[in-house]
């Protein structure tokens, strides 16, 4: 059965100073002794990831990418620091073992947590797993039940006060958003603009309950357990985690989320195995969602609309790379035809809540 993404050869231009790097860790991570080997995960655009192993220990550090200045887009630090604060409370985190902001040892921030592994789902099932239609619907529960015990933390308890402001957090959310799709669009595009109203005037009231919210929580960054795959034991990729509206963050689920059902442009659109039978529609996982934390979701149509819509951005600023010819990748080139399907389908949202 093919597992977690695995690692390989680094690639050329993102080598780590081995000699280095063994000597840091030789001294802050305990029991730690002997070579250490060092392999590169599959990375997408934002922070690189290695594979450590030394002896039977297996360890992940991240690191910014190269020639990537702005701390405050990749900050080692506070990541680190929300896993150190979050795992004693939530033990699906990795576990945090050391972080190092000495520039002498690799020139940027870094930190080193345990290696969790497991299954993680990308499109489609991997090879030699298969899900029952009861599994699917039982591995969707304990998904929603993880998300609801998150956000049902006590801040406070976890530390994380100063994480994030959640005063004013959806308005700054939809006008940050909003800013960053018309600074990126490109003239084969929709506007957006009806979408972008209507999201400003339809916005809600600050909560009354922020909580901690991991803004990036799907499937591909689940690790299941390789015994009983309904099962979940990590959760990985916490570098977007703040204190905000949880709402926002399971809008941003949903958009991600493709019933079986949905039209076929949204179809194109899916990157995990939510169309499966069994799996839990993308009303009965909001539905579920209500059960298990007693938070209202009357108005939830605006957090899905937001979410579509802060996908097509996504979406937009690498399909603005590949239109300008910064980047020739023509995997992207797709990308112009699901900001299309995107805004059709929070057209087709907001026409039914006009």
């Amino acid at each position: 059965m093919s597992i977690e993404d695995e690692a390989s050869q680094v690639r050329s231009g993102e080598e780590l100073d081995l000699p280095r790097l063994s000597a840091y860790l030789e001294k802050e991570v305990p029991g730690l002794s002997g070579s250490i080997d060092i392999q590169q995960f599959p990375s997408g655009f934002s922070n690189l990831t290695y594979l450590l192993r030394c002896g039977n220990q297996e360890m992940v550090l991240r690191r910014p990418p190269f020639g990537k200045k702005a701390k405050t887009a990749h900050d080692m630090g506070r990541e680190f620091r929300i896993l150190q604060a979050l795992r004693p409370l939530f033990p699906y985190c990795p576990e945090p073992l050391c972080f190092c902001n000495d520039p002498e040892v690799m020139g940027c921030d870094f930190y080193v947590m345990e290696r969790i592994q497991g299954i993680i789902l990308r499109k489609e099932l991997p090879v030699g797993l298969s899900l029952s239609a009861e599994q699917a619907y039982s591995l969707c529960d304990n998904l929603i039940s993880v998300h609801a015990d998150l956000h049902n933390l006590p801040i406070r308890d976890a530390g994380l006060e100063k994480f994030g402001k959640p005063e004013g957090y959806v308005k700054r959310q939809v006008e940050g958003w909003s800013r960053r799709f018309r600074d990126a669009r490109t003239p084969d595009v929709p506007d957006f603009e009806t979408v972008m109203k209507w999201l400003f005037r339809q916005q809600p009231e600050d909560t009354k309950q922020p909580a901690i919210i991991h803004n990036d929580f799907k499937f591909d960054n689940v690790v299941l357990d390789p015994a009983d795959p309904t099962r979940i034991i990590g959760i990985l990729d916490w570098e977007m985690a703040t204190i905000g509206d949880p709402l926002m963050d399971l809008g941003a689920s949903m958009a991600y989320w493709i019933n079986g059902n949905d039209p076929e442009s949204l179809q194109h659109t899916r990157l995990m195995p939510t169309n499966l039978p069994g799996m839990m529609s993308r009303e009965e996982v909001v539905a579920a969602y209500a059960r298990k934390t007693g938070r209202n979701v009357d108005n939830f149509d605006f957090y899905y609309v937001f979410g579509l819509f802060r996908l097509a951005v996504i979406a937009q600023q690498i399909y603005y790379r590949f239109y300008h010819g910064q980047t020739k990748d023509q995997r992207f080139a797709f990308l112009v035809h699901a900001v299309g399907f995107f805004e059709e389908a929070c057209q087709k949202m907001i026409g039914t809540n006009s």
